[in-house]
């Protein structure tokens, strides 16, 4: 697998011209886990293009790992939607989300988040006050735009999610939003770094309000989260020549 440098593409996402070897781990016996995030990296770097085949033995020695990991890792990302198989073709990494597709997310994101806010505030405890503390505490804004910066955000952006889901009391609601993996979707298809300062203002917002127990200020701070996402942030691609959908 190969990867020559080039100027941004025409949905201005991130083109770090690294190749698949500049990923390579270090060598020791790498843990399945380390072989997951790298092939990931791939994916979210753009650096393995959407629609791409993913060879199997490619990556392992693009990576200087052996072959189950890799595999491992391409069924990790399959369930997540990152990777597509094909019976007798293997792996691809998966296309971005259409503009249908991603308005369809956030139309179901717009019903479940919003309600699952005002309830966490409705129920808040001190021990979910404690929680909610402790996870904005964890996320800083990063400082580039590769999946390497920004991983801490995107894994604390689920948690985050799923946490005020999980407030909510409704074990159904978080495992719904949990199934979309939106949080990973969204933000490879854009990041800037913009993106991370906004996001945690907005989550700090959001969690002001359900700390003070205020269902109505909770609603609205996670409404405004959402379509600050959604329309500030990245619906504007799709209207500059973005996927088709």
């Amino acid at each position: 697998m190969t990867s020559t440098p080039g100027p941004p593409d025409r949905l201005g996402r991130r083109q770090s011209g690294r190749t698949p070897e500049s990923y390579r781990l270090q060598p020791r016996r790498a843990l399945v886990d380390d072989v997951y995030e790298a092939v990931k990296a791939l994916v979210m770097d753009q650096v393995v293009a959407a629609g791409e085949r993913m060879s199997i033995d490619g990556l392992a020695r693009d990576l200087g790992v052996s072959p189950t990991p890799v595999r491992e890792a391409l069924t990790r990302l399959e369930s997540e939607g990152l990777a597509t198989k094909e019976a007798l073709k293997g792996y691809r990494a998966a296309p971005l989300l259409t503009r249908e597709e991603f308005d369809d997310l956030f139309a179901f994101r717009r019903l479940i988040e919003p309600w699952a806010a005002a309830r966490a505030a409705e129920r808040i405890d001190d021990v979910g006050r404690a929680l909610l503390a402790e996870e904005l505490g964890s996320a800083s804004a990063p400082a580039g735009t590769s999946y390497d910066d920004y991983r801490r955000l995107t894994e604390h952006d689920q948690r985050f999610h799923s946490l005020v889901a999980e407030l909510s009391g409704s074990p159904q609601a978080r495992r719904a939003l949990e199934r979309t993996h939106g949080h990973l979707h969204i933000f490879r298809l854009h990041f800037e770094r913009s993106t991370g300062h906004e996001t945690l203002t907005e989550h700090a917002a959001v969690v002001e309000a359900i700390r003070s127990g205020d269902p109505a200020a909770a609603e609205a701070a996670m409404i405004h989260h959402l379509e600050a996402a959604m329309n500030e942030r990245i619906r504007t691609i799709y209207d500059t020549d973005g996927p088709e959908g």
